[in-house]
């Protein structure tokens, strides 16, 4: 663990930095040979209105219609998905807790299936974040509400709860599934959603998930210190002048907003938001007002290098960028369980 400052604030400069440089290798992959000189013009165009040069029009549409957009958008929904890992991972005072492992994420899936399904999603484009943003609160309400008594949480029945209602989520998800088969046009979005991707996305995606994380993010930061407090106990958090109750509820409101946007644009990614913020702990330590830029990095590392590596080795074969996650964070779990597995008995 990293305990001098100067040391973190140098670990947090270089994951900025490399957020920077799969930035620009996301910009620059694709199956069309742009080369870094020309999308440097492109964004001047673009920024500056600059006078038109050899830039060919397909070559503008590439890269500002496609790559640039999805690049956002991987960057935005994995840091969304680690603040909020590290955000549940502080409340609840466990390293398993995750948005994935409480039925988050598969609450805010199943809200965007139901606004699919119900022909929502072609009346507004906000119909599908809106659904997602009230499945993933209802989801987590009903898991703290279950784990919670007299104002203490049952760690354990937290986590057993979030697998039911995990369960329970995608049994629904999937009866619509089964339901909207008739309708191959419903079923096939339905599926996409599922799996998670960020194929086909635009700058309407952009402008619904850019807003809400970075606002979340800024909320976050002002809850630093409380999360502080709450890691090292309810009742010391209360004996220092914390309205634990209040809290949890502001810190439950954001975390939902922050994955239902996520889940609404890439659909279902797992995995993420248990992974990174345990390991960015380990080197950083357990210091909020470090962690939360820390998981705003390191998510976005994580989704955008799935991304890349998916079209790197397998751009044929149209692999799912939540298989990716769910092969790296499915091993990593078990790891964390078997840790665990005494706090569970």
């Amino acid at each position: 663990m990293f305990t001098n400052l100067t040391t973190i604030r140098l670990v947090l400069l270089l994951l900025m930095l490399l957020v920077i440089a799969l930035t620009v290798l996301g910009v620059l992959q694709g199956p069309a040979d742009i080369s870094l000189s020309h999308i440097g013009t492109i964004f001047k165009q673009a920024l500056f209105t600059a006078p038109g040069s050899d830039i060919a029009n397909w070559q503008h549409s590439v890269i500002m219609d496609i790559r640039l957009p999805r690049v956002i958008i991987a960057l935005f929904a994995g840091a969304s998905l680690a603040l909020c890992g590290l955000v549940m991972q502080g409340m609840f005072r466990n390293p398993l807790a995750s948005p994935s492992v409480l039925g988050v994420s598969s609450g805010a899936s199943l809200g965007a299936v139901i606004a699919i399904y119900l022909g929502f999603s072609l009346i507004s484009a906000w119909a599908i974040p809106l659904f997602a943003f009230i499945g993933a609160g209802v989801s987590l309400s009903i898991v703290y509400r279950v784990a919670s008594s007299r104002g203490q949480t049952n760690i354990a029945t937290l986590l057993l709860s979030g697998v039911a209602i995990s369960a329970l989520n995608v049994a629904a998800t999937s009866l619509l599934l089964a339901l909207s088969l008739s309708n191959w046009d419903v079923a096939r979005m339905i599926i996409y959603w599922t799996m998670g991707g960020l194929d086909g996305r635009t700058w309407d995606h952009v402008l619904i998930i850019l807003p809400i994380v970075l606002s979340g993010f800024v909320l976050l930061l002002f809850y630093s210190k409380q999360l502080d407090l709450l890691l090292l106990g309810e009742q010391h958090a209360l004996s220092v002048g914390v309205d634990v109750r209040k809290t949890r509820l502001n810190l439950l409101i954001i975390s939902s907003a922050m994955v239902g946007a996520s889940v609404s644009v890439v659909g279902g990614i797992g995995f993420i938001g248990l992974v990174v913020p345990h390991i960015l702990r380990l080197l950083l330590g357990p210091a909020h007002r470090y962690l939360l830029p820390a998981c705003l990095f390191g998510g976005a590392i994580t989704l955008l290098g799935a991304d890349l590596f998916l079209n790197s080795f397998f751009s044929e074969q149209a692999i799912p960028l939540g298989v990716v996650t769910a092969a790296l964070g499915a091993p990593f779990f078990l790891f964390l369980l078997i840790k665990q597995r005494f706090v569970l008995s």
